[in-house]
């Protein structure tokens, strides 16, 4: 199948070429925008409690509300608001108020805090709308107005609140996006110009995957909209880094192979039909395994990463299709000009140290395969300490942006749970009002709750059927002590709830509980269901049983190295209270799915030299040395693009960046350089067992001829060789 691509390509190439640009203008023109969505409460399905918590609030109390906006003031010389401060105070709350802001629904003035030093504006905005770009806008009108309006007076005021944060999380998404676009850019080009010495080479990747990340974003917001999946903006830094590195990848799995060819002597379009031939079947494989493990996240209960998954997904669906008929059209349009001024293209490298280190995986496959494995069972260790931290918002921008300095500020001056309390609902089950006389008691209950600052019943709706006590926590909504203590409120609300009554907890600490228990409910679904699709597809390219177990096995040995040196350092190192709580599910998919691309490169070129006769270990051995330079170079890059990510200045973005490339660095350095070919040799035949993927076969008797844009006498066997 990939020889008659590779035929069909390379015959026309001005035509796929051109079908390519067509696509793109088609595609980019009419494609839908992109929503972004930031609100934490919108990730989860509508049957988790602080989900139905919040749509009681809104039926029984529809007058309450969560400030979308927090206006927070205090003198500017860090002194007691005197009585004309309040005044001004006042007076800027009923002005904005009167200024009838879009999304704006009401303005009412907050509590002072108890030292007297600071007040509060709440705004409220239409609920449905939470997390939504035109709320972010609105953010930015009120800040600047609130701003505005106390010029000239003795206050200091900032805008803080989800609005003021999806405000700030944009601006720090967009820079992180042009630093992550100009980092990975520069890494490519640099690293390829090193590689290749070829300015062509360099920027060719470079500029189709350009075009390739058109297409793949605009298909991306059709599915987003046919679909109706959520939009978050850290996708898009994910999304330039996944293209330029997976694109780049499979770009150079094709450029080394078609230059083997030619120093074979293959005539240029051979060459390009005899790469695509060789290789198209491991980079298929590699793009298919990505692909299914990021559609494994479809099983997600979080809407961000249900968004995450096909999307990713589909950019690396459209890298791969690139990857097998526009690159070699182009690169067959140009010919061995591509290699210019370089001339290191005409002649076989000796590849000393690759060919050094085959000798060693030769010679002694039972050490190399202990070593590289106590070193990630080592590096696995660390996984013992890992916690996870709910705060996407600072998570996601730095803590010197305005709404995070409110929050922090709101924290110090008020209980640490009062910026976002929780919330308890009591309803009674039959229809009829509550027994108000029950009230005082339940309240003192849910009080004495460990890690509960304060409880107090604050309002029952005019049917007198629900009421709403407030939970005030002694910690901040996302720490890992507030969580725990919700979920102590959650056990007594129920268990104390009177007779003919139902309790749900809402809150933002209760949202946090629930995405908690959601990623833990990915973490048993998503993981499993990814590793046997991977597995599968290692089975279908291998036609075996045996080496799936053992390649998925390294895989998640790397994960697991990953996974406790980002704990070491971030946790232990850095003292941050916990990682992000999505993390490992996409470091989980990335290492596993990216990282598996190299085992499958090395595995396949494994399979190759034994077909041509020579017994593992020797075929182990010369895979190191053919295979090995690919695996280092296409490793070195793609852990470098990911690294781009620690450039967005968020404690979320440098995570996943520093966790993603560690993990592509162990999974190519380590697994498919020394552990999967040290077993593999160990193993022997057996390790393509029921088949014999790995034996010698006959030429056929009457090879035949592949055309190629020229006329040429070259023909093709299954070893490879020429005719």
């Amino acid at each position: 199948m990939f020889r008659r691509i590779g035929n069909v390509v390379v015959r026309h190439p001005v035509w796929t070429i051109v079908a390519w640009l067509i696509a793109a203008v088609a595609i980019v023109a009419t494609a839908p925008s992109l929503p972004s969505n930031s609100d934490e409460s919108s990730f989860l399905p509508k049957s988790y409690e602080s989900i139905k918590a919040a749509d009681l609030q809104e039926k029984a109390f529809p007058s309450a509300f969560t400030p979308s906006a927090i206006a927070l003031y205090q003198r500017t010389d860090g002194g007691k608001l005197t009585a004309e401060d309040k005044k001004d105070v006042a007076r800027i709350t009923t002005e904005l108020g009167a200024k009838k802001i879009d999304e704006v629904q009401k303005v009412v003035p907050g509590q002072p805090s108890e030292d007297g030093r600071y007040t509060l504006t709440l705004v409220q905005m239409d609920s449905k709308n939470a997390g939504q770009p035109k709320q972010a806008d609105a953010a930015k009108v009120l800040r600047d107005d609130v701003k505005q309006l106390a010029k000239g007076t003795n206050l200091d005021v900032k805008l803080g609140g989800s609005a003021a944060q999806a405000l700030d999380q944009q601006d720090s998404s967009k820079r992180g996006e042009a630093l992550i676009g100009i980092g990975t850019f520069v890494i490519i080009l640099i690293t390829l110009l090193i590689i290749f010495r070829a300015p062509i080479l360099a920027f060719l990747p470079l500029i189709t995957i350009g075009l390739v990340s058109a297409i793949a974003n605009g298909l991306i917001a059709y599915a987003t909209k046919l679909f109706d999946l959520q939009a978050n903006s850290s996708i898009s830094s994910i999304l330039i880094v996944v293209l330029f590195g997976v694109g780049t990848d499979y770009f150079l799995f094709l450029m080394f192979r078609y230059r083997e060819r030619l120093r074979l002597g293959d005539e240029p379009k051979q060459a390009m039909v005899n790469a695509v031939d060789r290789v198209g079947e491991a980079i298929a494989s590699a793009a298919g395994a990505v692909i299914i493990a990021f559609l494994a996240l479809v099983l997600s209960t979080l809407g961000f990463l249900k968004q995450m998954g096909p999307a990713l997904a589909i950019a690396v669906t459209v890298t791969l299709i690139a990857g097998l008929t526009l690159i070699p059209a182009v690169v067959s349009l140009i010919g061995p000009k591509v290699f210019w001024p370089s001339k290191s293209w005409q002649r076989e490298p000796e590849n000393a140290r690759f060919a050094a280190l085959g000798r060693g995986v030769q010679k002694r496959p039972a050490l190399t395969a202990v070593l590289s494995g106590l070193v990630l069972v080592a590096l696995s260790l660390g996984t013992l300490g890992y916690k996870a931290t709910f705060d996407l918002a600072s998570g996601s921008m730095p803590k010197t942006k305005e709404s995070m300095v409110v929050q922090d500020e709101m924290q110090k001056a008020y209980s640490a749970g009062a910026a976002a309390p929780t919330d308890v609902y009591l309803s009674s089950t039959d229809g009829k009002p509550l027994d108000r006389t029950a009230f005082a008691a339940y309240a003192s209950k849910l009080g004495a709750v460990d890690g509960v600052a304060s409880a107090r019943m604050a309002q029952v709706n005019k049917a007198g059927t629900t009421a709403d006590f407030t939970v005030t926590l002694k910690y901040e909504a996302s720490t890992d002590k507030a969580i725990a203590a919700v979920g102590r409120v959650r056990d007594v609300a129920h268990a104390d709830a009177p007779d003919g009554t139902e309790a749900l907890v809402g809150g933002m600490s209760s949202i946090y509980k629930d995405i908690d228990t959601a990623v833990n409910h990915d973490y048993k679904t998503v993981f499993p269901v990814a590793a046997a699709l991977i597995m599968l597809i290692l089975g279908l390219l291998l036609r075996s049983v045996v080496a799936p177990w053992y390649l998925i096995a390294s895989v998640g040995l790397g994960f697991g190295a990953t996974l406790g040196t980002t704990v070491w350092i971030f946790q232990e190192g850095q003292g941050h209270s916990g990682l992000m709580f999505m993390l490992p599910v996409i470091m989980y998919l990335f290492v596993v799915a990216i990282g598996t691309d190299y085992n499958i490169l090395m595995i396949a070129r494994l399979r190759e030299e034994a077909r041509e006769g020579r017994e593992p270990r020797e075929a182990a051995g010369m895979a190191l040395r053919h295979a090995g330079p690919t695996v280092a170079a296409a490793g070195f890059i793609l852990a470098a693009t990911f690294a781009t990510m620690m450039l967005a200045g968020n404690s979320l973005l440098t995570e996943m960046g520093f966790a993603v490339s560690f993990g592509i660095a162990v999974a190519a350095f380590v697994m498919a350089m020394f552990f999967t070919p040290s077993l593999t040799a160990l193993i022997g035949h057996a390790a393509w067992w029921p088949g014999h993927a790995d034996r010698a076969k006959e030429p056929p008797a009457t090879p035949a001829p592949v055309s190629g844009g020229g006329r040429d006498t070259l023909t093709h066997d299954p070893a490879g060789r020429r005719n």
